[in-house]
């Protein structure tokens, strides 16, 4: 039954995501059409063709490799100036010619060349470079927000339908043995310290009323009783069976998750319970606060990202592989189906995880498809906006119009950020397979 779950988790997850991708790549081509710019592709996937149906001028079809998705605008790039070209004008081409040298110059030219070759008679108005800036912001800002509304929605989901999960002062699991943070998960071994909670005879259903004589009101300040009273004599109070009983205990140092920066760890009192959780109904405002917070701390992670994968390099070699590491599509899958078929875990709980995971990695990628670098959607729209400066400026100081931004020029760090994006992926594929995340 628990294999049966956890491939239910993987298939609900993994189609989620190529959903997701999917109504991505809806995002850039609805306001494509919408603005008249010809499309002539949209696939999930990549590399050989599985299936694909011509409708109109646009071919809709899947992939073989389920690592994204892409829409084909005709006319990304601009033609370069003074090229020649077989029919047209410079500001009109059907077709560009090209005879330069050198490895990226060639490469720049046969990108120009490839761009027009699903061009007819009559396109030109139709080609991306060729659209007001404005228009190009709204289309390449299209994919990420609509990772962002989905986001948006599957928590809204969560907080104002399933419930934001809430610790209670009720134990829901004693722990057998202190087992220091950066050694979970895993089982305990003769070294391990029995956990104070088991000697003092707590148990599950046990409702914690006082440590040391203060009265507990919820889970929050009674863990950080528990944290400063290092190794020192508790005393706790609690109710079992509605009887309220006490038993004495010491508490032991062991290292555990900072609470204020969970990639450290810190020498603390440890007691060994875990608290049941209770869900709660939220409103819109909770929703939109934690999309803030949310937002705010992938930026972060953005930010941290060369660094962790570091460790994922270690982790491939045979290293630990850290809880928070990056994952590809494949490890994500694979923690979702661990989340789903979880032992001892409701099927609130099962669920809240796998749907909350998905929302999550839907705010990754909006994120990570913001940042200003080709062949990302921020590297074209930071093109579209440094045009619409430049222009503006040229306007103001009564100068002629510079023209079209030529992001071609920008395409040797675009083929450099694409080959990176790709040894990241297979790292990480092959990472998850040989060293994935482990869920605790």
């Amino acid at each position: 039954m628990d294999s049966l779950i956890y491939a239910l988790g993987v298939i609900v997850f993994f189609v989620g995501l190529m959903g997701s991708i999917a109504l991505h790549e809806v995002g850039h081509m609805w306001p494509a059409k919408k603005f008249d710019v010809k499309v002539s592709e949209y696939f999930i996937g990549f590399g050989r063709r599985l299936w694909s149906v011509r409708r109109g001028e646009t071919e809709y079809g899947i992939k073989a490799i389920p690592l994204g998705g892409y829409v084909k605008l005709v006319g990304m790039l601009p033609p370069a100036k003074n090229a020649p070209v077989e029919t047209g004008d410079a500001d009109h081409p059907t077709r560009v010619r090209s005879s330069n040298t050198g490895m990226f110059t060639q490469l720049v030219a046969d990108a120009r060349a490839s761009e027009y070759e699903q061009v007819q008679p009559g396109d030109q108005n139709r080609l991306f470079y060729r659209k007001p800036w404005w228009q190009k912001l709204i289309i390449m800002s299209g994919g990420p927000l609509v990772n962002i509304v989905i986001a948006s929605f599957l928590f809204g989901a969560l907080i104002m339908g399933i419930g934001v999960p809430n610790a209670t002062t009720t134990v829901d699991l004693v722990s057998d043995c202190a087992i220091p943070a950066a050694e979970a998960p895993r089982e305990c071994t003769a070294q391990d310290p029995v956990a104070p909670a088991v000697t003092a005879g707590l148990r599950p259903g046990d409702v914690i009323t006082s440590f040391n004589g203060e009265a507990i009101t919820d889970w929050e300040q009674l863990t950080g009783l528990i944290r400063d009273n290092d190794d020192g004599n508790a005393v706790i109070g609690f109710v079992r069976d509605g009887e309220q009983r006490a038993v004495t205990t010491d508490t032991l140092v062991s290292a555990r998750e900072d609470l204020e920066d969970p990639t450290r760890t810190v020498k603390v009192g440890f007691l060994g319970v875990s608290p049941t959780l209770s869900y709660e109904r939220e409103g819109p405002v909770t929703v939109v606060t934690t999309m803030g917070s949310l937002i705010k701390a992938t930026g972060v992670a953005m930010v941290d990202l060369p660094a962790r994968m570091v460790g994922v390099v270690e982790a491939a070699f045979g290293a630990q592989r850290e809880q928070d590491s990056p994952m590809s599509v494949v490890g994500a899958s694979r923690v979702a189906g661990e989340l789903a078929s979880a032992e001892d875990a409701s099927w609130r709980e099962r669920v809240s995880d796998v749907v909350g995971l998905l929302a999550v990695v839907n705010l990754f990628v909006a994120v990570f498809n913001l940042i200003p670098l080709l062949p990302l959607d921020g590297g074209h729209i930071a093109g579209a906006l440094y045009e619409a400066l430049r222009r503006g400026i040229a306007r103001l100081r009564g100068r002629p119009d510079p023209g079209y931004v030529d992001v071609a020029r920008l395409l040797p760090i675009a083929y450099a950020v694409g080959l990176l994006l790709m040894v990241m992926g297979v790292l990480l594929v092959y990472t998850d397979l040989v060293n994935p995340v482990r869920v605790g």
